[in-house]
């Protein structure tokens, strides 16, 4: 296990159609996670300080903006319709450039397009959503998995559940903001013990047990622990 990081912080970015379990799964974990240690942290980002109407109309008021630096331990996008328009963020692009090497990249989902488009999955594994929705099984559409393949030709596609490449942690699946919220309580040094009471407390233990084993790590970080 690691050296536990005190007062740890997730800083979640949001913006126009994030879908909305991406983001608000993993800030349910910390949320919860709080309970036993209220010293940790989860808030949302975005680009200003205004309402971002994510999808379905669900709309949430940010706690910083960019301009803000907001200090953290990792960085989330998650996925959604506006993946398509925030792989094009020139400000996006620029605030994560600017975070310093000590802040862990994460994403949930199709968020791993965005960190594709940047070149920062080259030479790393990565994942993306697996399962297709109707327009993406026709003829006209392409799963997310396949889809980052295309924008990251230089990354090694996986179909794990949760990529630990070091800096770089992706998830795969639109839910997989439960795993990913597991995991960086992992990464920010707490055992298996707290992270499975926190699990048992959401009435999520089977469905983590389950999936506490579908995680990939780069070689540089450790084995290959992927069921």
């Amino acid at each position: 296990m690691s050296t536990q990081i005190s007062g740890f912080r997730l800083g979640i970015y949001v913006f126009k159609d994030a879908e909305v379990i991406d983001f608000t799964a993993p800030y349910g974990v910390l949320s919860v996670a709080r309970r036993f240690d209220p010293e940790l942290d989860v808030f949302l980002l975005a680009e200003a300080l205004r309402p971002i109407q994510t999808q379905a109309g669900f709309t949430v008021l940010p706690s910083y903006g960019f301009n803000d630096h907001p200090a953290m331990d990792a960085f989330l996008i998650p996925g959604g319709f506006g993946t398509r328009q925030e792989m094009h963020n020139r400000n996006l692009s620029d605030f994560i450039h600017q975070l310093p090497e000590s802040c862990l990249l994460t994403s949930v989902c199709t968020g791993s397009w965005i960190y594709g488009k940047m070149g920062l999955l080259n030479g790393l594994p990565a994942t993306n959503r697996k399962e297709s929705d109707r327009l993406e099984a026709s003829a006209f559409g392409k799963v997310p998995l396949q889809r980052l393949a295309e924008i990251a030709p230089a990354c090694r596609i996986s179909r794990a559940r949760v990529v630990d490449a070091g800096r770089m942690i992706t998830a795969g699946g639109i839910a997989s903001g439960m795993e990913i919220g597991f995991h960086l309580l992992r990464r920010a040094g707490y055992d298996e013990g707290f992270i499975s009471e926190v699990a048992r407390t959401m009435e999520y233990h089977q469905a983590y047990d389950l999936y506490r084993h579908d995680i990939e790590f780069a070689q540089s970080v450790g084995v290959i622990a992927h069921a």
